[in-house]
């Protein structure tokens, strides 16, 4: 059983790297439903304080990359990020209050409103020279920190990283460019998946084993997902969309299953 659960813990994380680098994100939010369904994780909560792990480590392999490409915008993410650990730490000790089965319905929930959301098409801004600073600071401390905190505790109390509403919530707080939301977002995935590992890991909810090899087969999946992308750069879209439809199915499956 152990060599079986190895294999599918690589396959699993496989399958959210390689959609984590061929979509751009969204990928993590597919970790929970297999460590539970793929991996056989008996315990909902170890399968959200592993995967958490494996969020963690993906989402900084990515902050590097965007960082090398200067998409980061350090001040806002910061401050983002800051609240927001704050945030998934209370959400992950809420998290760990509810039934198993109970937080796995309202995943299903949540899965199907981002997937919902995902239909929607993503709409750049004008505000390219935004800045956290003296002058602008008055202004976006208040919506950095309130969104921060908001997202931390969703991405806490699920054990997701949070990108898909993180994205907009650093958006709709600064008004900055896209590519500068999805390259500052991954500080607060990074942070926030670390947050909520570190809380379920005190609780002795995490399998460090499966973590390992989640990651492993994660980092093998990104690079055959970008490839890839980078090939289909002209269907993004398009594969969205098909994603977005995977997210949703998977979902409605968890809330039906859980609710029987």
């Amino acid at each position: 059983m152990t060599y079986v659960q190895d294999i599918f813990s690589v396959l699993s994380g496989n399958a959210v790297g390689f959609v984590l680098g061929l979509v751009g994100g969204g990928g993590s939010i597919l970790a929970v439903p297999l460590m539970v369904y793929a991996v056989g994780v008996a315990s909902t909560h170890v399968a959200i304080g592993t995967s958490a792990v494996a969020v963690a480590a993906s989402a900084a392999t990515n902050l590097v990359g965007h960082t090398r490409a200067g998409t980061v915008k350090w001040p806002c993410a910061l401050v983002f990020a800051l609240a927001g650990i704050v945030g998934a730490a209370g959400g992950a000790e809420l998290g760990k209050l509810v039934d198993g089965q109970r937080l796995l319905a309202l995943f299903g929930a949540l899965m199907i409103a981002i997937g919902v959301l995902m239909l929607r098409p993503r709409r750049s801004t004008d505000n390219a020279e935004v800045r956290l600073d003296r002058t602008s600071a008055r202004r976006l401390l208040p919506l950095l920190i309130g969104f921060g905190l908001v997202v931390g505790a969703l991405s806490g109390f699920f054990g997701i990283g949070g990108g898909f509403l993180i994205v907009p919530g650093l958006v709709a707080a600064t008004g900055m460019p896209l590519i500068n939301a999805i390259g500052s977002s991954l500080l607060s995935v990074t942070a926030f998946g670390l947050a909520t590992a570190a809380s379920y890991s005190f609780s002795g909810l995490v399998d460090w084993r499966i973590a390992g090899l989640f990651v492993l087969g994660g980092a093998l999946g990104s690079l055959v997902g970008i490839a890839l992308g980078r090939k289909l750069a002209g269907h993004k879209r398009t594969l969205t969309l098909m994603f977005s439809g995977i997210v949703i199915a998977v979902g409605s499956y968890l809330l039906t299953a859980t609710l029987r």
